[in-house]
């Protein structure tokens, strides 16, 4: 008889890692920390106690060197919730056909049926540090992180950006593990041929791409949004005098959207008959969807309804999402939906969607932006 794995409770794995390193003087090495895990919990749950390590730093823990890991100066356990994730705290949003979730993408998803979804388009944190709660506390107050505000022009104030250069060895290790972990815990949820768009950006995209890849997903490419960013151009600080006619980095004018699918069942026509999906919704009968999207910096009044500081604009999103499902039928998931972009310009297309977020604030702020962009009247870009 095939022996069951024990099931774990929400939070046990990470309640066995903490009182490991709370019992333990210093730090110690993830293997040791695996190996003190699985007498706790068993040898089943070994594969997650690196990935939650990781995952989790700097905000429950330290990491002192390679895979050496202790505890966060001031971390109590008592005061986190029974789920490391945040487990959903408010009732769902509906709006038309769309739902959004407050919960953590990973949490949510280990209950989710397995083949459920058809699309994913997500603009996720691929930061990650920025993200932390003591970054978004310093965005909030408008003051310090890694936050920087870009100089005002004609008194328009400008939005937060984020300072992807000041990302240590340690946190691009994170960013690939943490977009990894995340591709091998959707990849079951899809229906194969599932299209899976990502956002990303130039500096870190070979990293996101990477992971992908490794993790059993398909690249198709790369849809290109043409677009002039604050990133870019400007001279070497404190010594822009003495080198006037030299530009640090390209003046940034595209972004990065990593287009993956989960790999088919059979042919493509045969995974259109069954699932619905495997290619992308062409414009028209006499033009394909394309790689390259021109697009405007989101506009000010779309900023207002949904103040995030990574909102996309609808035209935009409308274009993306209206392609990946190319017989209009399934379901898109944004698993880190933010201010609701994605599933506003799913309701706007007449898609089915869901989306997660666990930061409060911005599902409070989603709840009340999916409808006001959705109803937005938009010429399409081009």
């Amino acid at each position: 008889m095939k022996e069951t794995k024990p099931k774990l409770r929400p939070g046990q794995v990470r309640d066995a890692i903490v009182h490991v390193l709370s019992s333990q003087e210093g730090s110690l090495p993830a293997r040791e920390i695996e190996k003190e895990v699985s007498q706790l919990l068993g040898a089943s749950c070994s594969s997650s106690v690196r990935s939650y390590l990781r995952l989790n730093t700097p905000d429950m823990f330290v990491r002192e060197a390679r895979g050496v890991y202790q505890l966060r100066l001031g971390y109590d356990p008592a005061e986190q919730p029974a789920s490391a994730a945040a487990v959903e705290q408010r009732q769902p949003f509906h709006f038309g056909k769309a739902q959004l979730h407050q919960a953590d993408c990973f949490e949510w998803l280990k209950q989710c049926q397995d083949e459920t979804f058809h699309a994913v388009v997500t603009d996720p944190p691929y930061g990650l540090h920025e993200y932390t709660e003591e970054q978004q506390l310093k965005l909030r107050n408008g003051k310090g992180g890694v936050w920087r505000i870009p100089p005002s022009f004609d008194g328009s104030k400008r939005s937060p950006l984020p300072r992807f250069t000041t990302l240590a060895d340690f946190q691009l290790e994170q960013l690939r593990d943490f977009f990894y972990f995340w591709a091998r815990q959707i990849m079951p949820k899809l229906v194969p041929g599932a299209n899976v768009v990502v956002a990303s950006n130039p500096l870190l995209s070979h990293i996101v791409a990477g992971a992908l890849a490794e993790a059993g997903l398909e690249r198709r490419g790369e849809i290109i949004r043409l677009v002039m960013t604050m990133r870019g151009g400007d001279r070497p600080k404190g010594a822009d005098e003495e080198f006037p006619e030299v530009s640090v980095m390209p003046r940034s004018m595209w972004e990065p959207w990593l287009a993956y699918r989960k790999p088919l069942e059979g042919r493509v026509q045969d995974n259109l008959r069954r699932w619905k999906t495997g290619g992308f919704r062409r414009h028209s009968l006499d033009k394909p969807f394309g790689d390259v999207i021109r697009s405007a910096p989101t506009r000010k009044q779309e900023r207002e309804i949904g103040p995030h500081p990574s909102l996309k604009p609808q035209a935009f999103m409308r274009a993306i999402v209206r392609a990946v499902l190319p017989l209009a039928e399934g379901v898109i998931l944004d698993p880190f939906a933010g201010a609701g972009s994605t599933l506003a310009a799913a309701e706007a297309v007449g898609y089915d969607s869901i989306g997660l977020e666990k930061d409060p604030r911005y599902f409070a702020t989603a709840c009340k932006a999916i409808p006001k962009l959705a109803a937005l009247r938009l010429r399409p870009e081009s």
